[in-house]
């Protein structure tokens, strides 16, 4: 494939297709890294809930079908034996690489996206799944709440005002026979449990932070709990049945490690990975995409680590004031919003500068003609646009690498809250990023 040339000063070169028609169109600021709207990445009827993907909802989750593209379309020349996802989520990278045959390497944070992962590229034996789906239901048809056996629910933040009591006793019920299971199964229920445990509270549908139903939606609100886990048992059993079909070997492997800290040399050496194909936060979870309020009912209800912490474990979670981040992608930006808003400028700062990190450790890890792949949003603070795809072609390239293309896509599935406060001003909303950015780079 030809991959594109930088336009001229005074015009961007807009592809509707890599392969045919392009058109001209005029601008007044010089593209920094030139990118291609590419209607083929749209993937507007596809499937995206194929094999083990259907198994959990995460937020702002990279489709399928955009990781296996990625994987085929621009797998670097040579050998491609090692891909490394360093934010791993829901794990489709990860998924996506399995199928393919390929061995993959991912790291999350979050401990619902490591159990979720894990899971997902697992290939169980369905004989088993199957065996201990039917004695879970057996014992749903039994119940009675004096059976169970854990009712301290401490570890629980506020749980009287998310849950009523019998709900709370029907999930411990759940967990209770889980846990009697052969252990090599445990993990396939615990992430239904997981999707019921946030269904049954009394957040609202269709947000990833923890807002109560209203009085009216609440008065209303009476959910089957056992029937809710029965239903995704059953749609996930009939996604691993596809996933089993690709293969019968476990090529991925998850960790835990930081990026932004480092890249441990005894799981990733220096130039051990031929392609890197993730998705990074679009800035930190306080104030854009809420990972740890998602995730929180689920690590607290397993009791995970830093389940209550976790917003501020991640990328750009701790402030910090004393930041030299030089950028030229960004430095207009950054000095109008620390102009409009000090606060929400250090906010950002943090996050970059976290990000600008582990990409420095990233860049290690890849070998020589090996290549980054990264879906960026670009997000809008205080209605200043923050280009998150030039900054990662920027911190990318001063690593030794070379920009080869960013495609634009429409996102037209990706689940993104429809609407956000951009000046935290009550009332005010504004549409979320309808668009996202497939940064392609080449280590030299």
């Amino acid at each position: 494939m030809q991959l594109s040339t930088s336009p001229p000063p005074h015009f961007e070169r807009i592809y509707i297709s890599l392969h045919c028609k392009f058109v001209f169109k005029t601008y007044h600021e010089i593209v920094m890294y030139n990118r291609v709207i590419d209607n083929n990445w749209d993937f507007k009827t596809a499937n995206t809930k194929e094999f083990t993907h259907c198994y959990h909802n995460y937020p702002a989750m990279m489709i399928p079908q955009v990781a296996r593209k990625l994987l085929t379309d621009f797998a670097p020349a040579g050998k491609v034996d090692l891909v490394f996802d360093p934010y791993v989520g829901s794990g489709t990278t990860l998924v996506e690489s399995s199928i393919l045959g390929i061995k993959s390497v991912g790291t999350d944070l979050n401990p619902l996206a490591r159990l979720i992962s894990k899971v997902k590229c697992r290939h169980y034996s369905l004989r088993l799944i199957e065996d201990a789906a039917s004695f879970l239901i057996t014992e749903f048809m039994i119940y009675s709440d004096i059976n169970v056996i854990n009712r301290d629910f401490s570890r629980i933040s506020n749980y009287s005002f998310w849950y009523s009591e019998e709900n709370l006793l029907k999930l411990s019920y759940i967990n209770q026979i889980i846990n009697t299971l052969d252990p090599s199964v445990q993990d396939f229920f615990l992430v239904c449990l997981s999707e019921t445990v946030r269904e049954v509270s009394f957040t609202r549908n269709g947000e990833f932070k923890r807002y109560k139903m209203s009085e009216k939606q609440l008065s209303a609100f009476s959910p089957d709990v056992f029937a809710i886990f029965e239903k995704k048992v059953i749609r996930n059993i009939a996604g691993l049945k596809s996933f089993n079909h690709t293969g019968d070997s476990d090529l991925a492997t998850i960790y835990n490690f930081n990026t932004t800290s480092g890249i441990p040399k005894e799981i990733l050496s220096n130039e051990s990975v031929d392609m890197i194909v993730t998705s990074p936060p679009y800035g930190d979870s306080h104030t854009t995409v809420a990972y740890g309020q998602f995730s929180r009912w689920s690590n607290e209800w397993f009791n995970f680590e830093n389940a209550k912490i976790l917003d501020r474990i991640l990328m750009g979670g701790s402030i910090c004031k004393d930041i030299n981040l030089q950028t030229e992608s960004l430095k207009s930006q950054l000095k109008q919003l620390k102009e409009c808003d000090e606060k929400r400028y250090y906010e950002v700062s943090t996050f970059l500068n976290d990000y600008r990190q582990s990409i420095n450790n990233v860049a290690n890890v890849v070998r020589k003609g090996g290549r980054i792949c990264y879906v960026v949003g670009n997000r809008r603070v205080k209605s200043i646009q923050i280009d998150l795809d030039y900054f990662t072609a920027e911190m990318f390239e001063k690593c030794g690498f070379r920009h080869d293309i960013t495609i634009v896509r429409e996102i037209p599935n990706k689940r993104m809250p429809s609407k956000n406060s951009p000046t935290n001003k009550a009332g005010a909303k504004a549409d979320t990023m309808s668009n996202e950015y497939i940064v392609i780079m080449t280590k030299l």
